[in-house]
């Protein structure tokens, strides 16, 4: 199967908490560290069982697992996939923003400054996230760009719309849940329509989900630099891609986070 099927890393991200604590950077929790009424800042965890998770989310994002999980049907335990669709539904109103991260990065900067790309959120952009660095979605879209030459979906960037990788997202719960336009597009009559239009059926959950609706509302999205997301992952390249892999994997710039997905090595320099 190709890299990003829904497998133990993907499950892994969501809820192994001890995994990031342990090995992604030095002292990590300040980044999403909450003042106190005196101005200082406490850092504090809290876990969250997943089977709770589960049972919140099944009823948010259930028509939506046909479209964009592994096997064939609905299952309920494919919805913890689709966490960062629905977090703002689930996460207490009080939290406001939330970064959500794949366990398989290696970071070269403070993630504080991370933190700091919401700041550049333009009015109705709710998630934060990099573009896809493989012709994943050119393959996925591949008939509704045969239907509509010249079309961008799925083309390289800059002028294309190659997709997202969701291995680091910005959710600004808040501005998710004041959307009219993004609670619209969890509807299931709207993913269905979605789905039609672009003949989309993924495998990737949340991401395919996020990369579907950004063809029809990019305005949805804050785009983040490559370099925060920066995926070495190279499988496209070797299996029908090649004249076109490079434009979809350059990535220009001082790497601020690598993404070693389908367990590629990630360099140490």
């Amino acid at each position: 199967m190709p890299p990003g099927e829904l497998g133990t890393s993907t499950v892994s991200r969501v809820w192994s908490l001890e995994g990031l604590l342990g090995g992604c950077c030095p002292n990590p929790v300040p980044a999403a560290a909450s003042p106190t009424r005196g101005g200082v800042y406490t850092d504090f965890v809290v876990f969250h069982d997943v089977g709770v998770l589960t049972d919140k989310l099944f009823p948010v994002v259930e028509a939506m697992q046909k479209h964009f999980s592994a096997g064939s049907g609905t299952y309920y335990s494919d919805s913890i996939f689709f966490l960062s669709v629905a977090m703002h539904q689930i996460m207490p109103k009080e939290i406001l923003r939330i970064i959500q991260l794949d366990l398989d990065l290696k970071y070269k900067t403070n993630i504080r400054e991370l933190f700091e790309e919401f700041d550049s959120f333009l009015p109705g952009a709710v998630i934060g996230i990099a573009r896809e660095m493989q012709p994943v979605y050119r393959h996925t879209f591949w008939q509704f760009r045969h239907e509509n030459p010249g079309t961008r979906v799925g083309g390289p960037p800059p002028k294309g719309l190659p997709g997202f990788n969701s291995g680091v997202m910005l959710l600004d719960l808040e501005a998710m849940r004041r959307s009219p336009l993004y609670g619209r597009l969890l509807e299931p009559a709207q993913v269905q329509r979605l789905a039609d239009k672009y003949h989309f059926r993924g495998h990737l959950g949340d991401q395919d989900f996020f990369t579907m609706i950004g063809m029809e509302h990019p305005e949805l999205f804050h785009v983040l630099d490559c370099t925060w997301n920066r995926q070495l992952c190279t499988w496209w390249r070797d299996h029908g891609y090649s004249d076109v892999f490079e434009a979809y994997f350059r990535c220009e710039g001082h790497v601020k986070i690598y993404h070693g997905n389908c367990n590629t090595p990630i360099p140490d320099a």
